[in-house]
């Protein structure tokens, strides 16, 4: 199976990317700078500009799912015309934590300790989710982390949810980011969130 990850050589780009090359996977990893994307003889290290979808579209043909871990400043309708356009139907993402319930019709993003420097960002992963929810074609999963993912060591265990924030019996919502890592893969070839969201921490 060809999988392309775009943002290959950022934090969970890269952690992304030794998961599935650990798993045997024909890894493209797609970024602007692909001498950072992690050098292993399963990773085909290749530069692209996701905010071009024609020349994504040529980047990524011939993929079985193309998964992003990219930031929200490119929108989703690139990204997803972009697969359209190499005839690729699986899509995932690395999302943001910030539009997960942390009560019935309260967001992470909305609490008052949300960080104000962190808005934006959030913003943009909420809007990118907003834009997914209303794609039919492509068979897309938009992936939010616990509120606070890390530098961490790879444990190989996580709890799964759905719209609302997962956390321990202390109140807190963790993961590193290698658990983020194997989640994403287990979720490629599980495929149990079928155009829909989920998140994952310990």
């Amino acid at each position: 199976m060809k999988v392309s990850v775009l943002g290959a050589s950022g934090r969970a780009g890269s952690e992304i990317t030794k998961e599935l090359a650990r798993r045997g996977y024909d890894v493209v990893g797609v970024a602007r700078t692909p001498d950072a994307i992690p050098a292993l003889p399963e990773v085909k290290a290749v530069a692209g500009d996701a905010s071009d979808a024609e020349d994504l579209a040529q980047v990524i043909k011939g993929s079985d799912a193309v998964i992003s871990a990219l930031h929200f400043d490119i929108p989703a309708q690139t990204l997803l015309s972009a697969l359209k356009k190499a005839g690729v139907n699986r899509f995932l993402v690395t999302g943001g934590a910030g539009s997960l319930e942390v009560a019935k019709g309260v967001r992470l993003i909305d609490t008052p300790d949300f960080p104000q420097e962190w808005k934006a960002f959030a913003q943009g992963g909420v809007d990118f989710l907003a834009a997914l929810r209303k794609e039919t074609e492509i068979d897309w999963t938009f992936f939010s982390p616990a509120a606070l993912i890390f530098e961490g060591p790879r444990l190989g265990h996580y709890r799964l949810g759905g719209d609302q924030l997962v956390t321990d019996k202390d109140g807190n919502s963790r993961i590193s980011f290698a658990d983020y890592a194997i989640a994403m893969v287990d979720e490629l070839e599980k495929h149990r969130y079928s155009r829909a969201r989920f998140t994952a921490a310990y």
